[in-house]
C-alpha cells in the first residue's frame, strides 16, 4: 500500500476497499458497481490478502447463487418452486395495475410480472414505484392454486448503507490535503489520478456536481466511450439514467391521472443519456422542463417543488476545431430541435467531453478508494442537508459581463466543488480561484454557443471574468475557442439565407433593400407577432420557422404562390389524426381563397385498416363540402410514403419539413391561437419554396 492507501485505511477503516477487486468481478457480470461493492464491503473490507482472497470467493459464490442472468430466469423460478423460497440480488420494480386495483412487483431478470408484494415494502421505498431499486429480495412460492400469482416477496432489503455519519465523514476529511482528497474520490470511481492531468481530474469532479448540488443542470457532449453515463447508471443509487430518448411530462414531472410526482421527485439526479435522440411528443414537456430548470418548481394542475438535478449527456461526432471555426455550426449541434435557447441558457455548465480520455484499463486504479455506496451516501447527505451558496456569494467577485443566469450557474458550480472537495472547512484563496475559473469557463462555453445562434446581441457579453485576491480582473476563455473568430465575434445570422455569409445585417439593409423574409426571433415573456412579408415579385425562399414563433399561417407561407394555379398536389404522410385532418381543412380553406384553384390532389398515409376507414370517412365529408364550393378533392392513401411536398401547376414547389403539422398543440380551446393559426406557436421546421 502507498501512503494514501495507508491513510485511507487508517482513517476510514471498513469504508474503503481495493478497486482492482471490483475490476476483476465487474468483467463477468452486468451488476451495477454500487451493488458489487456492497458485497465486496461485506466480505473484503480488509487489508489482509488472505481475508481478501476468501472474501472474493464469498462474493463470487453469492453472485453465483443469488444473481440471476436473464437467460436463467426459468431455472430461477423452478428453484423457488422447488425450495419454497430463495434470496436474489436483482432490481425490483413495482407497478400499480389500475384495472385490478392492485400492486404487482417484478424482478428485472426473473421474468415474472405478477409477483405479489406487501404494502409496507413500496410504502417504505418510494423509488420502487419510480424506476425501481436494487435489493436483496427473498422470493417465496405460493402453493395456493386458486390465487392468480405463483410468487410473492417475503423480504426486501435495499442495497444501501443503512446508517451514515456525516460528522465522521467530515472529521476524516480533515486528515487529507485537497489534492489527496481529489485522488481518493477519483480512485473511488475506479480511476488512477496519477495517470490523469490536473485539468481532466477537474472534469471528472465536475461530473459529480449534479449528485451534490440541488437543481443543478449541466450538459456534457463528447466522443463515445468516455464514461459520460457511468456516474448515473453505476455510481449512485440516488441517480437514475433515462435511456432510449423518450421524455414524457407524466414520467418526468407529474402524472395527473395518478396525482403523483414523476422522477424529479424521487431522485437526486435525473440524467438523459444520448440527449441528441430525445423525442418530445408533447411540447408542454419542454415548457415544464424550462420552469423546473429555472427554479426547481413547476405547475401542472398542482404546484410541485423538487430538488432533482438534470444532467444531459450525449455524443458529439463533429470535429471540435471545425465547429468553433464555423459560422454555421456550434457546440450544441447534437441537441434536438425542441431544445431552444431558453433551455440552453439554464445550463450552469458545459463540460468539454472531447477532452476526456477513452475508457481504457491503463486508467484504472488498483489502489484503495471509498466503497462507492459510502461516498454516494455522503453526496446524498450534502444534496439534502447542506447549502454553500451564501458562503460562495460572500467570497466570490465576478466581472461586469456576468449576467443573472451566468452568476447563478457559476456560483452553483463552485458550491458543488466545495461540497465534493471541502465538505467541512473552506478552501484556500488559490484553490477557491481555481474552482471559480473552472466554473466561469464552463458557463462561458454555454454562452458562446448561444451567442452564435442568436441573431442579435442578447448573449454578446461572453467575456466572463472574476476578480482575484489582488483585485485584478481575470477574463476566462475556453481553450477550444479562444483563437476562433467565428466563436468570439460571430457574424449575425443572415435574414435572407441566399445572401453572402460575409455580409452582416447592416450591410444587407444598405445593399439589398428588400423586405426580410424571416422574422428575427425575440426571446420575451410576451409573444411577438412577426408575420412573413413577401414582395410583389415572387422569389424563391429558404428559411427556418423557430420553435415558439407565431405569425405563420398557411396563407402567409403558401398564399402568395397560389396566383394563377389551377391544381394543387399535396403529399403529406401524416394527415390521419383528428388535428392533422383539421389542419388539412384549414389548408383547403386557404386554397379556396386564392380563387383560381379547381382541384386538390392529396396523397397521404395510414397505419392500419381501422385508421384507413376513419380517414376515408372524414375526407369524404370534406370532399362533399368542397364540391359545393366548385372544387374537386381527389385522395390517394399510400401506407409507404414518407416525403412532404406541395406542388402547384404554376411551377412553384413548397416544402415544409414537418408538412402541415408544424403547430404546437394548444393548451386549451379557450386561449389565443386555438382558432387563428397565425397566433398559434410553431414547432421548428424548415421551409423551402422554389420553382420546379
Amino acid at each position: 500500500m502507498n501512503e494514501l492507501d495507508q491513510k485511507l485505511t487508517a482513517t476510514f477503516d471498513g469504508k474503503v476497499l481495493r478497486k482492482d477487486l471490483l475490476h476483476r468481478i465487474k468483467k463477468g457480470t452486468n451488476v451495477p458497481t454500487f451493488v458489487l461493492e456492497f458485497l465486496l464491503a461485506r466480505f473484503c473490507a480488509s487489508d489482509d490478502q488472505a481475508e481478501m482472497n476468501s472474501g472474493m470467493e464469498a462474493v463470487l459464490a453469492s453472485l453465483q447463487d443469488n444473481y440471476v442472468k436473464p437467460d436463467e430466469a426459468n431455472a430461477a423460478q423452478s428453484k423457488v418452486a422447488t425450495k419454497g423460497k430463495h434470496r436474489f440480488i436483482d432490481k425490483v420494480h413495482v407497478r400499480y395495475v389500475e384495472k385490478e386495483k392492485c400492486h404487482w412487483a417484478s424482478l428485472e431478470n426473473f421474468n415474472s410480472q405478477r409477483i405479489a408484494i406487501g404494502e409496507k415494502f413500496y410504502r417504505d421505498n418510494d423509488r420502487l414505484l419510480e424506476g425501481g431499486i436494487w435489493a436483496e429480495v427473498t422470493l417465496a412460492h405460493n402453493a395456493i392454486e386458486e390465487d392468480d400469482y405463483a410468487f410473492y416477496i417475503e423480504d426486501l432489503r435495499p442495497i444501501q448503507i443503512s446508517r451514515f455519519d456525516f460528522d465522521r465523514y467530515c472529521e476524516g476529511r480533515t486528515q487529507f490535503t485537497r489534492d489527496e482528497w481529489i485522488a481518493a474520490i477519483l480512485r473511488t470511481v475506479g480511476l488512477e489520478p496519477t495517470k490523469l492531468s490536473k485539468r481532466v481530474q477537474m472534469h471528472f469532479i465536475a461530473r459529480l456536481a449534479a449528485l451534490v448540488e440541488p437543481n443543478y443542470n449541466y450538459i456534457e457532449l463528447g466522443p463515445r466511450g468516455t464514461g459520460k453515463s457511468y456516474f448515473f447508471s453505476e455510481f449512485s443509487p440516488y441517480a437514475t439514467l433515462i435511456s432510449g430518448g423518450q421524455a414524457t411530462k407524466s414520467a418526468l414531472f407529474y402524472n395527473n391521472a395518478r396525482r403523483k410526482v414523476g422522477l424529479v421527485g424521487f431522485w437526486d439526479t435525473v440524467a438523459f443519456d444520448e440527449v441528441g435522440g430525445i423525442k418530445v411528443k408533447d411540447p408542454d414537456t419542454i415548457q415544464i422542463m424550462k420552469d423546473f430548470m429555472a427554479n426547481g418548481r413547476f405547475s401542472r394542475g398542482a404546484e410541485v417543488i423538487a430538488d432533482a438535478s438534470l444532467s444531459f449527456v450525449g455524443n458529439f461526432d463533429l470535429s471540435i476545431s471545425q465547429v468553433v471555426n464555423s459560422v454555421e455550426h456550434d457546440l450544441f449541434q447534437p441537441l434536438p430541435a425542441e431544445f431552444d435557447l431558453a433551455i440552453m441558457d439554464r445550463f450552469a455548465a458545459y463540460i468539454p467531453g472531447w477532452e476526456m480520455p477513452k475508457n481504457s484499463s491503463e486508467f484504472l486504479t488498483s489502489s484503495y478508494g471509498f466503497i462507492t455506496d459510502y461516498l454516494a451516501e455522503a453526496f446524498h447527505y450534502q444534496f439534502k442537508h447542506t447549502n454553500r451558496y451564501e458562503e460562495v456569494s460572500k467570497r466570490i467577485r465576478l466581472g461586469k459581463s456576468v449576467e443573472g443566469r451566468d452568476e447563478k450557474g457559476i456560483k452553483k458550480t463552485v458550491c458543488a466543488f466545495l461540497k465534493i472537495l471541502h465538505p467541512t472547512g473552506s478552501p484556500t484563496d488559490e484553490e477557491f480561484e481555481e474552482y471559480v475559473a473552472y466554473a466561469v469557463e464552463c458557463r462561458r462555453r454555454v454562452k458562446e454557443q448561444m451567442n452564435k445562434r442568436k441573431p442579435d446581441d442578447e448573449f454578446a457579453r461572453i467575456d466572463l471574468s472574476f476578480l482575484n485576491t489582488q483585485g485584478q480582473e481575470v477574463v476566462v476563455y475556453c481553450p477550444e475557442s479562444k483563437a476562433a473568430p467565428a466563436t468570439q465575434q460571430p457574424l449575425r445570422r443572415q435574414l435572407n439565407e441566399k445572401l453572402a455569409p460575409e455580409r452582416d445585417v447592416a450591410a444587407e439593409a444598405i445593399q439589398e433593400p428588400r423586405v426580410p423574409e424571416v422574422a428575427i426571433r425575440v426571446e420575451s415573456t410576451a409573444p411577438i407577432v412577426s408575420p412573413v412579408v413577401v414582395p410583389d415579385e415572387l422569389v424563391e425562399r429558404h428559411y427556418t420557422i423557430m420553435y415558439g414563433d407565431i405569425g405563420h399561417s398557411y396563407e402567409s407561407i403558401i398564399g402568395p404562390y397560389l396566383r394563377g394555379a389551377k391544381t394543387v398536389v399535396i403529399e403529406d404522410p401524416y394527415i390521419r389524426l383528428q388535428h392533422q385532418i383539421q389542419n388539412f381543412v384549414r389548408f383547403c380553406e386557404c386554397v379556396l381563397k386564392a380563387g383560381t384553384v379547381k382541384k386538390i390532389n392529396l396523397i397521404t398515409g395510414y397505419d392500419d385498416n381501422t385508421q384507413f376507414a376513419d380517414i376515408a370517412e372524414k375526407l369524404d365529408e370534406l370532399k362533399q363540402s368542397l364540391l359545393e364550393m366548385d372544387m374537386e378533392l381527389e385522395v390517394k392513401l399510400n401506407p409507404n410514403m414518407h416525403d412532404r411536398e406541395i406542388r402547384l401547376d404554376n411551377g412553384w414547389v413548397i416544402k415544409i419539413g414537418r408538412g402541415l403539422d408544424f403547430y404546437q398543440k394548444p393548451g386549451g380551446w379557450f386561449e389565443v391561437g386555438a382558432n387563428d393559426l397565425s397566433l398559434r406557436k410553431c414547432l421548428e421546421t424548415k421551409v423551402d419554396i422554389f420553382r420546379a
